[in-house]
């Protein structure tokens, strides 16, 4: 190390002390301090640092304090600016020149070592600079030294300076009083300041016309009491008041002239215009409790006082509407804490201050905040004409000129009261997101009825419309979209219930609320969705209707649909859904709001152009016209109206709606006023071609990816057909080894009810054919009422068949619909149970009995019938028992469940959202369990039934029981037993046949007829 310079000795010294800090390894002789040194000087001596990029810091510098601001840390954001602008100013040591490499090198290094710039508490402190020393050297006593200098006869007298004479020659203080023009103050200045003080006003001499300028451009104080009267003409026109006066002073003795405040007209339009432009501080109109009233003696000489007052309390009324729109301006968007009085302003004020205002109310604020831009636009306009004076202005050209203005705002406000003020304080964010909507659309519907005498009202709604249902149409954007119902305040009419998560099989079911609003308002009714996805509004008392949005009414259920299918997809592990080919088409995908912007925008363009050729437009248009008043005219006199006029004006407007021919031309058609199908409004179609389909077009695709995904991905058909191929026994070879070792136990009188043996036969039986139900199959022993064990047809009712359905499956099989299932399986079980046991008795079996009885009964025999001919009743009477058995078997198996079932498939294959699907699986099952007679309504059918199969297994136990088992009175009970009962489901059947109401039983009887014996 002799060679080494000093540079490099204490670089190693540094690299050594900088492996310690870091490592933590103190020895030196050890084998890793020696790598991580070797590691240190290798890049110290070989690698090659590149120079700072200047431009890069400043990029960074540039980016920490716009973020800064962003973040409105304006302190921060200026100490950061100035110092790293006076870091970079200042020199360095060793470094010569400013913004070198080596300041930016510094920075660099400094916003790498920065963790959060912006998040840092940074509190700047004063940083003294060190004075320069002052040269206390008497450099002119140094260098005069020896020099003779006269300073005249007095020493001590200063210098005189000649720019400090002028500056004083030039300025003098000249007081309020001297330049005749008094202190301007406003009413509430004068009130507060009872003693009148001069203010010094500084005049510069240089300025001859500043004095004039003012005196002919300051206000004449005439806010101030016994203020001085301006000059004005001395015309009998100009002079109507005093002559007014003049006149009632001659004819009425007991006048007296009151003390009044004069103005000019100039200053009541300037008035005028500052009420309406929101301005609370005014000379004219006066502000109480909310209410804007006119002062009693405020006159101009060319009107009489009534006049002016009948003027001024018009413009009064529409600067109380401004005031209260201002106000609740203000109270959304700023949350003001000046009190309101009581009765006056908005409810919303009474409202928790802590409580952010809703999106619905924000979005109409900033609807009328963006009015109120353009008609103060218009009042400043007007009032730098006033100020000009290029032109003469009256208060009267000014109301005429603002007509149109003050209209809207009338509409406005009255609006306003009906949506807003109107609304009791405690009423929930839905009930006042849903009353403005709902108020919005019925003034547009109304205005609109009118014509065109208020197209500006329509427009100006519309427009208030539009920006008011941004976050309704955003709402259901994003739930329709991305499945997330994203409502923070709780004023969507659908709420989600956060109490069941998504994989919860009562989902589709239970995990919305719709509430539904009455016109009254005070009154609310929150109805579950159910699946069906209905608004429930039928379901209120008659006399109140229920009301949700209006304007989402026609698309509700499809909303609820696609909502509920959307967040369905997003939890379910779709096999083709790839989130990078989402996040890019959630990139170019346009809004459902900007949708709706774009085709109202379109269908007004389209209805502005002008067509190409007017002459072949105009005969077009006659030729409809007259086409569609005689089809009108055809319907109105359906009701005995013969109206040649109105049914021309009912084709006029019916002319706007395009499918409104094949409608009323229809042969099928029947006309309902109270349709929305055969509405003139404009708005409504508006709606109907301009926002409705973007819904309905979102609600095809969600809805078809969640078929899809449940029938590819989670073999929804696969497990519908599985609980028809197990519990209708469709997979009739399998079910059939399950049920026959059941039977085969029960005629050898051995116990069957043992858990263990019948899972077991289920799992052989399923495990041949089907292995991938074996494990989701299962069965159940349910205890019943021992009366019913009375009867061997009813033991098979402990049965209980169960099939676990796995999520999102079970949304549609559910446990209610598996209990339906199982009253079917159960039927048809015990209707199995009855074939099988005739289908196995033998007629050899008598052979054996005979020979037995030849000895022993033959004295018996010859008293009472032959066995012969015994045998043969037994044989008949099994005879009309299979065929009664069999009828009613092939009635279910092929009438009922195969036709049904063929059925069901089809419609499985049509359905376009889970919800029909439900409906389609509720309805298949509904209408099994009521064809195979399962109903409570025809329960004495079943019971009549169930009496001809408990009499087949008595009669298939006595056959193999034998003649000696039984006494021979048994046959002719049975006999008689069948025979009536019989009877019976023959009657019963055919008068149903023969009144139509059940169609499907036709079959059945024609059978049970035809094995019927005539007697």
């Amino acid at each position: 190390m002799a060679h080494w310079s000093t540079f490099e000795k204490e670089t190693e010294k540094e690299t050594k002390k900088l492996i310690r800090c870091i490592s933590g390894v103190e020895d030196e002789e050890d084998q890793n301090f020696q790598l991580a040194l070797k590691f240190a000087w290798s890049n110290f001596r070989f690698h090659r640092y590149l120079d700072v990029d200047s431009h890069k810091v400043q990029r960074s510098i540039s980016g920490i304090y716009e973020k800064l601001m962003v973040h409105s840390d304006l302190s921060k954001a200026g100490s950061w600016m100035r110092l790293t602008e006076e870091f970079l100013s200042s020199p360095l040591p060793n470094t010569d020149g400013t913004k070198t490499d080596a300041h930016y090198s510094i920075l660099s290094l400094l916003l790498f070592l920065s963790g959060s710039p912006s998040n840092t508490n940074f509190t700047e402190r004063p940083r003294l600079k060190e004075a320069e020393p002052e040269d206390n050297f008497d450099w002119a006593k140094y260098l005069m030294e020896g020099e003779d200098i006269d300073i005249g006869p007095y020493p001590d007298t200063p210098e005189w300076s000649e720019e400090e004479s002028e500056d004083d020659d030039s300025q003098q203080p000249i007081s309020r009083e001297d330049s005749g023009i008094q202190l301007d103050r406003t009413p509430q200045e004068d009130q507060d300041n009872t003693n009148n003080k001069t203010v010094p006003v500084t005049w510069t001499v240089g300025e001859p016309d500043a004095r004039a300028w003012l005196e002919q451009h300051v206000v004449t104080p005439y806010w101030v009491a016994h203020a001085p009267r301006f000059p004005h003409s001395l015309h009998l026109h100009s002079n109507l008041l005093n002559v007014w006066d003049q006149h009632l002073y001659n004819t009425d003795p007991l006048y007296l002239p009151e003390e009044k405040a004069f103005v000019t007209e100039t200053q009541v339009i300037r008035e005028t215009l500052w009420l309406l432009s929101g301005v609370k501080k005014h000379f004219i109109f006066q502000h109480h409790d909310g209410k804007v009233s006119v002062r009693n003696n405020v006159v101009v000489t060319h009107l009489t006082s009534n006049c002016l007052r009948s003027v001024l309390e018009h413009i009064a009324v529409y600067g109380q509407a401004v005031f209260r729109l201002q106000r609740f301006i203000d109270e959304v968007t700023g949350y003001s804490s000046e009190p309101c009085p009581p009765g006056s302003g908005s409810s919303y004020s009474a409202k928790k201050g802590t409580e952010p205002p809703f999106r619905t109310y924000q979005a109409f604020v900033w609807a009328l905040n963006k009015y109120f831009t353009s008609f103060k636009e218009e009042l400043t306009t007007i009032e730098r004409e006033l100020i000009c004076n290029d032109e003469t202005v009256t208060l009267s050209a000014v109301l005429e000129r603002l007509s149109s203005h003050l209209v809207q705002i009338k509409v406005l406000h009255k609006v306003f009261c009906t949506g807003v003020a109107e609304v009791p304080p405690a009423t929930p964010n839905v009930v006042r997101a849903s009353h403005l909507l709902n108020t919005l659309y019925k003034a547009i519907i109304e205005y609109d009825s009118v014509g065109e005498a208020s197209e500006q009202a329509v427009a100006l709604l519309f427009s208030l419309w539009t920006e008011t249902v941004r976050p309704y149409l955003e709402i259901v954007d994003e739930w329709i979209v991305h499945g997330h119902l994203f409502d923070p305040a709780k004023e969507f009419i659908i709420q989600r219930n956060k109490d069941v998560p998504v994989n919860h099989r009562d989902f589709w079911y239970a995990t919305y609320t719709l509430y539904s609003v009455s016109e009254t308002v005070e009154n609310e009714e929150k109805l579950n969705d159910a699946a069906s996805g209905s608004s429930g509004g039928d379901q209120g008392s008659s006399n109140r209707q229920l009301t949700m949005v209006s304007f989402l009414k026609p698309v509700l259920k499809q909303i609820i649909m696609a909502g509920k299918s959307m967040q369905l997809l997003r939890n379910l592990d779709c096999k083709e859904a790839e989130q990078s080919d989402r996040s890019s088409r959630d990139a170019e995908r346009k809004s459902l709001y900007t949708l709706f912007l774009e085709s109202v925008q379109s269908r007004l363009c389209s209805q502005e152009e002008s067509p190409t050729d007017t002459a072949t437009e105009q005969l077009a248009t006659k030729r409809s016209l007259v086409k569609m008043q005689s089809i009108v005219a055809q319907h109105l006199e359906i009701d005995d109206v013969h109206d040649p006029l109105l049914a021309i004006n009912f084709a006029r407007l019916y002319l706007e709606q395009s499918d409104f021919h094949e409608r009323f031309s229809g042969g099928d058609f029947i006309v309902d006023r109270s349709s929305q199908s055969v509405t003139c409004q404009t708005f409504e179609l508006t709606l109907r071609s301009c926002l409705y389909p973007h819904i309905e077009r979102r609600y095809i695709e969600c809805c078809g990816n969640l078929m899809k995904t449940l029938k590819k991905d989670y073999k929804l058909l696969e497990y519908l057909q599985a609980m028809r191929n197990y519990f209708l026994l469709e997979a009739g070879d399998t079910m059939y080894d399950f049920y026959t070792a059941i039977f085969d136990k029960v005629q050898e009188k051995e116990s069957w009810q043992q858990l263990s043996f019948l899972n077991v036969q289920l799992q052989e039986a399923v495990g041949q054919r089907y292995p991938e139900d074996s494990s989701r199959l299962s069965i159940f022993l349910e205890t019943i009422d021992p009366s019913r064990k009375k009867h061997p047809v009813n033991n098979l009712e402990v049965l209980t068949l169960g099939y676990k359905v796995p999520w999102p499956v079970d949304i549609v099989i559910s446990s209610e619909c598996q209990k339906i299932y199982n009253q079917v399986f159960l039927l048809l079980l015990q209707i199995k149970w009855a074939k099988y046991s005739l289908d196995t008795l033998r007629f050899s079996d008598f052979t054996d009995v005979t020979k037995k009885l030849e000895g022993g009964l033959a004295e018996e025999v010859k008293v009472k019938e032959p066995i012969n001919q015994q045998i043969h009743r037994m044989c008949l009477l099994r005879v009309k028992l299979m065929h009664f058995v069999n009828s009613l078997h092939n009635y279910i198996m092929t009438r009922i469940l195969h036709s049904t079932g063929l059925e069901f498939q089809h419609q499985v294959q049509e359905a376009k959202d889970l919800d029909q699907l439900i409906k389609i699986h509720y309805r298949y099952l509904a209408t099994i369990h009521d064809r195979c007679l399962l109903r409570e309504k025809v329960s004495f059918v079943k019971e009549a039934i169930m009496k001809v199969l408990n009499l087949v297994l008595i009669f298939s136990d006595r056959w193999q029981a034998g003649f000696g088992a039984w006494k021979i009175e048994s046959i002719d009970k049975m006999e008689s037993d069948f025979k009536n009962c019989h009877m019976f489901l023959v009657t019963i059947l055919n008068k149903a046949v023969c009144r139509g109401s059940f169609p499907h039983l036709e079959s059945l009887a024609l059978s049970l007829m035809a094995g019927f014996e005539q007697c």
